[in-house]
Protein backbone atom coordinates (compact mmCIF):
# COMPACT_ATOMS: atom_id res chain seq x y z
CA UNK A 1 0.00 0.00 0.00
CA UNK A 2 3.28 2.18 0.54
CA UNK A 3 4.81 1.31 -2.33
CA UNK A 4 1.49 3.07 -4.49
CA UNK A 5 0.95 5.83 -2.43
CA UNK A 6 4.72 6.70 -3.18
CA UNK A 7 4.41 5.55 -6.93
CA UNK A 8 0.76 7.73 -7.39
CA UNK A 9 2.80 10.76 -5.66
CA UNK A 10 5.61 10.48 -7.97
CA UNK A 11 3.46 9.97 -10.85
CA UNK A 12 1.21 12.90 -10.03
CA UNK A 13 4.60 15.00 -9.25
CA UNK A 14 6.11 14.30 -12.18
CA UNK A 15 3.38 15.26 -14.34
CA UNK A 16 1.47 18.08 -12.58
CA UNK A 17 3.88 19.04 -9.53
CA UNK A 18 1.35 18.08 -6.89
CA UNK A 19 3.35 16.36 -4.17
CA UNK A 20 3.37 19.55 -2.51
CA UNK A 21 -0.05 19.87 -2.28
CA UNK A 22 -0.72 16.71 -1.16
CA UNK A 23 1.98 16.58 2.06
CA UNK A 24 0.35 20.35 2.68
CA UNK A 25 -2.92 18.64 2.74
CA UNK A 26 -2.04 15.50 5.03
CA UNK A 27 -0.11 18.41 7.25
CA UNK A 28 -3.31 20.96 7.46
CA UNK A 29 -5.49 17.92 8.47
CA UNK A 30 -3.14 16.76 11.16
CA UNK A 31 -2.74 20.23 12.46
CA UNK A 32 -6.67 20.58 12.40
CA UNK A 33 -6.83 17.83 14.57
CA UNK A 34 -4.25 18.92 16.70
CA UNK A 35 -5.93 22.62 17.50
CA UNK A 36 -9.21 20.58 17.91
CA UNK A 37 -7.64 18.59 20.52
CA UNK A 38 -6.55 21.06 22.67
CA UNK A 39 -9.58 23.40 22.05
CA UNK A 40 -11.54 20.44 23.53
CA UNK A 41 -8.89 20.04 26.33
CA UNK A 42 -9.05 24.03 26.65
CA UNK A 43 -12.71 23.69 27.37
CA UNK A 44 -12.64 20.80 29.67
CA UNK A 45 -10.26 23.24 31.65
CA UNK A 46 -12.65 26.24 31.72
CA UNK A 47 -15.72 24.05 32.48
CA UNK A 48 -14.31 22.09 35.58
CA UNK A 49 -12.53 25.75 36.80
CA UNK A 50 -15.90 27.34 36.43
CA UNK A 51 -17.52 24.57 38.34
CA UNK A 52 -15.11 24.74 41.22
CA UNK A 53 -15.73 28.55 41.32
CA UNK A 54 -19.21 28.03 41.23
CA UNK A 55 -19.20 25.50 44.19
CA UNK A 56 -16.99 27.69 46.02
CA UNK A 57 -19.47 30.48 45.79
CA UNK A 58 -22.29 28.42 46.32
CA UNK A 59 -20.68 27.09 49.76
CA UNK A 60 -20.34 31.04 50.97
CA UNK A 61 -23.68 31.85 50.17
CA UNK A 62 -24.89 28.87 51.99
CA UNK A 63 -22.88 29.72 54.85
CA UNK A 64 -24.40 33.32 54.77
CA UNK A 65 -27.86 32.51 55.29
CA UNK A 66 -27.41 29.63 57.33
CA UNK A 67 -24.64 31.39 59.40
CA UNK A 68 -25.59 35.07 58.83
CA UNK A 69 -25.40 36.24 62.66
CA UNK A 70 -21.53 35.94 62.16
CA UNK A 71 -20.78 38.22 59.47
CA UNK A 72 -19.53 37.97 55.98
CA UNK A 73 -15.92 37.47 57.02
CA UNK A 74 -16.34 34.83 59.47
CA UNK A 75 -17.92 32.74 56.42
CA UNK A 76 -15.53 33.59 54.65
CA UNK A 77 -12.97 32.03 56.56
CA UNK A 78 -14.73 29.45 56.69
CA UNK A 79 -14.55 28.58 53.07
CA UNK A 80 -10.40 29.17 53.37
CA UNK A 81 -10.57 26.67 55.96
CA UNK A 82 -12.72 24.06 54.28
CA UNK A 83 -10.45 24.70 51.24
CA UNK A 84 -7.41 24.53 53.23
CA UNK A 85 -8.16 20.66 54.66
CA UNK A 86 -9.53 19.66 51.45
CA UNK A 87 -6.75 20.33 49.13
CA UNK A 88 -4.32 19.55 51.80
CA UNK A 89 -5.54 16.04 51.71
CA UNK A 90 -5.67 16.29 47.79
CA UNK A 91 -2.07 17.30 46.67
CA UNK A 92 -0.50 14.65 49.65
CA UNK A 93 -2.37 12.21 47.94
CA UNK A 94 -1.02 13.13 44.53
CA UNK A 95 2.44 13.49 45.91
CA UNK A 96 2.96 10.53 48.33
CA UNK A 97 0.22 8.34 46.71
CA UNK A 98 -0.93 9.10 43.27
CA UNK A 99 2.59 10.41 41.93
CA UNK A 100 5.22 11.06 40.41
CA UNK A 101 7.41 12.38 43.30
CA UNK A 102 8.24 16.32 42.60
CA UNK A 103 11.58 16.48 44.01
CA UNK A 104 12.40 14.44 41.10
CA UNK A 105 9.99 14.93 38.58
CA UNK A 106 9.73 18.23 37.94
CA UNK A 107 8.25 19.73 34.74
CA UNK A 108 6.75 16.43 33.81
CA UNK A 109 2.77 16.30 31.97
CA UNK A 110 -0.34 17.15 34.05
CA UNK A 111 -1.91 14.28 34.90
CA UNK A 112 -5.83 14.31 35.54
CA UNK A 113 -5.50 14.25 39.38
CA UNK A 114 -3.56 17.06 39.35
CA UNK A 115 -5.67 19.05 37.08
CA UNK A 116 -8.59 18.90 39.69
CA UNK A 117 -6.52 19.94 42.53
CA UNK A 118 -5.17 22.84 40.34
CA UNK A 119 -8.47 23.88 39.21
CA UNK A 120 -10.46 23.42 42.46
CA UNK A 121 -7.08 25.75 44.62
CA UNK A 122 -7.57 28.43 40.88
CA UNK A 123 -11.32 28.42 41.29
CA UNK A 124 -10.91 29.13 45.52
CA UNK A 125 -8.04 31.46 45.30
CA UNK A 126 -10.62 33.57 42.35
CA UNK A 127 -13.56 33.59 44.94
CA UNK A 128 -11.19 35.04 47.90
CA UNK A 129 -9.80 37.18 45.74
CA UNK A 130 -12.42 38.80 44.53
CA UNK A 131 -13.73 38.72 47.98
CA UNK A 132 -10.61 40.29 49.92
CA UNK A 133 -10.87 42.86 46.92
CA UNK A 134 -14.59 43.77 47.23
CA UNK A 135 -14.06 44.22 51.16
CA UNK A 136 -10.95 45.58 51.48
CA UNK A 137 -9.90 43.02 54.09
CA UNK A 138 -5.80 42.40 52.67
CA UNK A 139 -3.16 44.07 52.30
CA UNK A 140 -0.62 44.47 49.30
CA UNK A 141 1.54 41.43 50.03
CA UNK A 142 -1.51 38.96 50.87
CA UNK A 143 -3.11 39.80 47.23
CA UNK A 144 0.22 39.94 45.68
CA UNK A 145 0.21 35.75 47.15
CA UNK A 146 -3.17 35.37 45.50
CA UNK A 147 -2.65 37.06 42.25
CA UNK A 148 1.01 35.11 41.67
CA UNK A 149 -1.19 31.69 42.80
CA UNK A 150 -3.52 32.47 40.52
CA UNK A 151 -1.09 33.36 37.48
CA UNK A 152 0.66 30.27 38.55
CA UNK A 153 -2.06 27.93 38.61
CA UNK A 154 -3.31 29.60 34.69
CA UNK A 155 0.39 29.12 33.63
CA UNK A 156 0.37 25.40 34.41
CA UNK A 157 -2.85 24.50 33.09
CA UNK A 158 -2.43 26.65 29.74
CA UNK A 159 0.96 24.69 29.13
CA UNK A 160 -0.18 21.28 30.62
CA UNK A 161 2.84 20.52 32.66
CA UNK A 162 4.81 21.33 35.64
CA UNK A 163 1.37 20.29 37.71
CA UNK A 164 3.36 17.95 40.42
CA UNK A 165 5.64 21.33 41.96
CA UNK A 166 2.50 23.54 41.32
CA UNK A 167 0.63 20.85 43.93
CA UNK A 168 3.67 20.86 45.74
CA UNK A 169 3.50 24.06 46.40
CA UNK A 170 -0.07 24.54 47.16
CA UNK A 171 0.12 21.83 49.65
CA UNK A 172 3.25 23.65 51.51
CA UNK A 173 1.10 26.98 51.10
CA UNK A 174 -2.12 25.68 52.20
CA UNK A 175 -0.91 23.43 55.18
CA UNK A 176 -0.35 26.44 57.90
CA UNK A 177 -4.07 27.72 56.62
CA UNK A 178 -6.11 25.62 58.76
CA UNK A 179 -3.99 27.22 61.81
CA UNK A 180 -3.90 30.43 60.55
CA UNK A 181 -7.84 30.05 60.26
CA UNK A 182 -8.12 28.81 63.89
CA UNK A 183 -6.19 31.84 65.25
CA UNK A 184 -8.55 34.07 63.52
CA UNK A 185 -11.69 32.34 65.32
CA UNK A 186 -10.04 31.86 68.51
CA UNK A 187 -9.65 36.07 68.42
CA UNK A 188 -13.05 36.41 67.17
CA UNK A 189 -14.39 34.54 70.45
CA UNK A 190 -12.38 35.50 72.82
CA UNK A 191 -10.70 32.80 73.75
CA UNK A 192 -6.61 33.69 71.67
CA UNK A 193 -5.24 34.61 75.38
CA UNK A 194 -5.20 31.06 76.48
CA UNK A 195 -3.10 28.01 76.21
CA UNK A 196 -4.89 27.12 73.24
CA UNK A 197 -4.00 30.21 71.40
CA UNK A 198 -0.03 29.77 72.37
CA UNK A 199 -0.22 26.10 70.86
CA UNK A 200 -1.35 27.01 67.71
CA UNK A 201 0.50 30.09 67.38
CA UNK A 202 3.39 28.17 67.92
CA UNK A 203 2.62 25.31 65.29
CA UNK A 204 2.03 27.33 62.84
CA UNK A 205 5.41 29.31 63.39
CA UNK A 206 7.24 25.24 63.22
CA UNK A 207 5.21 24.33 60.60
CA UNK A 208 5.99 27.59 58.66
CA UNK A 209 9.52 27.48 58.85
CA UNK A 210 9.67 23.91 58.07
CA UNK A 211 7.01 23.65 55.08
CA UNK A 212 7.35 26.69 53.51
CA UNK A 213 10.92 27.66 54.24
CA UNK A 214 12.46 24.55 54.61
CA UNK A 215 10.91 21.97 52.33
CA UNK A 216 10.20 25.39 49.89
CA UNK A 217 13.60 25.65 49.61
CA UNK A 218 14.34 22.26 48.61
CA UNK A 219 11.86 22.07 46.31
CA UNK A 220 12.72 25.44 44.73
CA UNK A 221 16.60 23.33 43.86
CA UNK A 222 15.28 20.72 42.34
CA UNK A 223 13.27 22.56 40.31
CA UNK A 224 15.89 25.34 39.18
CA UNK A 225 18.33 22.39 38.44
CA UNK A 226 16.24 20.26 36.51
CA UNK A 227 16.32 20.93 32.64
CA UNK A 228 12.59 19.58 32.40
CA UNK A 229 10.41 22.61 33.40
CA UNK A 230 10.15 25.97 31.43
CA UNK A 231 12.56 28.87 32.68
CA UNK A 232 8.53 30.88 33.05
CA UNK A 233 7.54 27.92 36.02
CA UNK A 234 11.31 28.33 37.61
CA UNK A 235 10.98 32.06 37.73
CA UNK A 236 7.32 31.68 39.44
CA UNK A 237 8.96 29.50 41.51
CA UNK A 238 11.49 31.76 42.83
CA UNK A 239 8.91 34.22 43.22
CA UNK A 240 6.90 32.08 45.37
CA UNK A 241 9.72 31.53 47.62
CA UNK A 242 10.61 35.07 47.58
CA UNK A 243 7.13 35.88 48.97
CA UNK A 244 7.37 33.02 51.65
CA UNK A 245 10.34 35.39 53.12
CA UNK A 246 8.48 38.76 52.94
CA UNK A 247 6.03 36.29 55.22
CA UNK A 248 8.42 35.35 57.28
CA UNK A 249 9.73 38.77 58.23
CA UNK A 250 6.48 39.66 59.21
CA UNK A 251 6.35 36.42 61.53
CA UNK A 252 9.53 36.93 63.15
CA UNK A 253 8.06 40.51 63.96
CA UNK A 254 4.59 39.10 65.68
CA UNK A 255 6.71 36.37 67.32
CA UNK A 256 9.03 38.93 68.90
CA UNK A 257 6.05 41.05 69.82
CA UNK A 258 4.60 37.76 71.59
CA UNK A 259 7.28 36.72 73.59
CA UNK A 260 8.33 40.57 74.84
CA UNK A 261 4.57 40.93 75.73
CA UNK A 262 4.70 37.04 77.75
CA UNK A 263 7.96 38.15 79.09
CA UNK A 264 6.97 41.40 80.25
CA UNK A 265 4.12 40.00 81.95
CA UNK A 266 5.78 37.10 83.48
CA UNK A 267 7.82 39.49 84.73
CA UNK A 268 4.83 41.50 86.52
CA UNK A 269 3.25 37.96 88.12
CA UNK A 270 7.56 37.65 89.63
CA UNK A 271 7.05 41.17 90.91
CA UNK A 272 3.87 40.67 92.22
CA UNK A 273 4.74 37.17 94.12
CA UNK A 274 7.35 38.97 95.75
CA UNK A 275 5.87 41.88 97.01
CA UNK A 276 2.62 39.88 97.94
CA UNK A 277 5.29 37.56 100.17
CA UNK A 278 6.79 40.73 101.31
CA UNK A 279 3.46 42.22 102.82
CA UNK A 280 2.62 38.90 104.63
CA UNK A 281 5.89 38.81 106.50
CA UNK A 282 5.29 42.64 107.90
CA UNK A 283 1.95 41.57 109.14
Amino acid sequence: MGQVQRHTEQLLQKRYGVKTLLTSHVSLGLLIRSIGNVNGDMTSLVLQVCICLTGWITLYVLLCYLNGHRGYEWNCRLVTLFHGVLIVCVTAYIGYVDGPWPFTHPGTKNTPMQTLALALSLGYFTFDMGWCVYFRTEGPVMLAHHSLSIMGILLVLWVGESGIEACAVIFGSEVTNPLLQTRWFLRRTGRYNSLAGDVVDLLFVMLFVTMRIGVGGSMLYCELISPRPLLVMKCGGVAMYLLSWVFLVDIIRFAYRKCGTKYRLWQLRCKGVEVNGHDRKKE
